[in-house]
């Protein structure tokens, strides 16, 4: 963790917010918080360097052109990828997911480039569109509840061999493969199809990632109440029959 503050960084939410992911930033910054922990947030536009001195990077979907250019911006910047480097925590998510792998398919069709720091490939599926409520189970090692949250994906994800599973899905389609999987990880860094936002429906993985940039096992407890809530809500509707 920094000297100072925990920093939580925000990467490009003018081109990487379209689906309330923005969202994730507030909870994070609120958990923190309501430990008294000291947090400083930094929002980073993509006409702005990335800091490499973040302890969580936060980074949202966005529809396939502003994925592009963030795509070229982060990769010409290199803050987050030399962030990654020096240990920091990143979460992803959707077009931000396909950005952390090797490549996807950008909106004019082509195979662009993604920062390397997930061991995935995405691509573009022929089929129906992946929308709907997703229900997981999160990998053990992780030591986390059901995974709740909204999918709204055209891409499919492929995962290498040093990329995990971040879940398996028992609703929903997660990466596309067909094989079950949703979203991929490595030890600091994670990627989701979840929106919702994921982590106002899944508070514990914010919580899972102050405890990595903290380096601790645990946090002081807090009142989860209307997160519960909320969670209980979601679940209870995605399994209700149509």
């Amino acid at each position: 963790m920094s000297d100072n503050s925990l920093r939580l960084v925000w990467v490009y939410p003018d081109l990487l917010s379209t689906y309330g992911d923005q969202g994730n930033a507030l909870v994070v910054e609120r958990r923190a918080h309501q430990r008294r922990l000291d947090v400083t947030r930094i929002d980073v536009r993509s006409d702005q360097p990335v800091p490499t001195s973040g302890d969580i990077y936060l980074i949202g979907g966005g529809e396939d052109r502003p994925q592009r250019l963030a795509a070229e911006r982060l990769r010409r910047d290199g803050g987050l990828s030399r962030a990654a480097a020096n240990g920091a925590i990143i979460f992803s998510v959707c077009a931000g997911y396909q950005i952390l792998g090797h490549e996807f398919i950008n909106d004019l069709g082509e195979r662009e480039p993604g920062l390397g720091l997930l061991d995935v490939v995405s691509t573009r599926g022929e089929g129906e569109r992946c929308v709907g409520d997703v229900l997981g189970d999160i990998d053990d090692r992780l030591g986390l509840p059901q995974l709740t949250g909204f999918e709204n994906h055209q891409g499919i994800t492929h995962l290498g061999p040093s990329a995990r599973p971040f879940a398996r899905v028992r609703l929903g389609k997660g990466n596309g493969t067909g094989d079950g999987t949703e979203g991929a990880y490595n030890d600091t860094v994670f990627g989701t199809y979840m929106h919702g936002p994921v982590l106002a429906r899944n508070p514990q993985i914010a919580d899972l990632l102050l405890k990595l940039a903290l380096d601790v096992n645990a946090l002081p407890p807090t009142d989860d109440r209307w997160y519960e809530a909320l969670r209980a809500e979601r679940i209870a509707s995605a399994t209700q029959p149509a």
